[in-house]
């Protein structure tokens, strides 16, 4: 099989280009699954456990899989992403990661689910990276531990802060309504994002596990960390009591990277 990469510029282009595939398979770990017990006029009323299975492309070849989960744990919510690069992928730029999520039920002073512990364990080619945050949602902080330079912080975080993943729970319990933004608080990168969701259009969309009617959905990025400041992103949630999260798509300099729902339990 020729490489998509022979014609791309060299090692550098091919290495922003897999960075970039890597953040959608961790920016679909950000499109799950919960009740978050917010006010009848927001929630939609959402069913766990699901799993989620993905296959991306680019340039019409396959470059990684995902594999969301989410389940009741105790008094609380676990979710669960790990991402692989395909083997030609791994040749140039392996991708191997685990991102966890644990929220607890009326863990904050407002009610509702929020996140108690983040945990971000990846290797990106030669990097590595083991960072924890540990929310404290009652006295609005958090802390940030990073595992491999041994760095601890401490946080202020306004009340119901999210971390990345846990924010995008939150993102489709919300009214979703075609030009009417949303916005979510995020926790990244030793930062507060105040992300703003916007609600382009509705449209059906065609993937290997189905035709969906679907709300489209563009987020203006922020934050530095899973979240890349440079090209667009969309995401295509089922236009339904569900929200499943059944296509994302991001350009990058030679074009766009796909996500598609192949697959799962929902």
């Amino acid at each position: 099989m020729l490489s998509p990469f022979r014609n791309s510029g060299g090692a550098i282009t091919r290495q922003r280009t897999l960075r970039r595939i890597r953040s959608i398979i961790l920016y679909l770990a950000f499109s799950l699954v919960c009740d978050f017990s917010m006010s009848s006029a927001e929630a939609v009323s959402l069913r766990m456990p699901e799993l989620f299975n993905y296959d991306l492309s680019w340039a019409g070849v396959k470059a990684g899989e995902a594999t969301l989960g989410a389940r009741e744990d105790g008094d609380g919510v676990t979710i669960i992403s790990t991402a692989k690069s395909s083997k030609w992928v791994s040749v140039f730029y392996t991708v191997n990661d685990v991102v966890e999520s644990r929220l607890r039920k009326n863990g904050g002073p407002g009610g509702g689910t929020l996140p108690v512990n983040y945990r971000l364990n990846i290797r990106e080619g030669r990097n590595r990276k083991n960072k924890e945050i540990i929310f404290d949602q009652r006295n609005e902080k958090v802390l940030y531990i990073d595992h491999l330079e041994n760095e601890r912080r401490e946080f202020a975080v306004p009340v119901a802060a999210f971390d990345p993943i846990s924010s995008f729970y939150y993102l489709r319990t919300l009214d979703l309504r075609v030009g009417s933004p949303v916005y979510v608080t995020i926790f990244d990168s030793k930062k507060v994002w105040n992300v703003e969701v916007q609600v382009l259009r509705k449209e059906v969309v065609v993937v290997p596990a189905g035709h969906f009617k679907t709300i489209v959905l563009k987020p203006r990025l922020m934050s530095e960390g899973i979240f890349f400041r440079k090209g667009e992103i969309y995401i295509w949630l089922t236009d339904d009591e569900k929200r499943l999260p059944v296509m994302l798509k991001t350009k990058v300099k030679l074009g766009w990277v796909t996500a598609s729902l192949v697959g799962g339990t929902f």
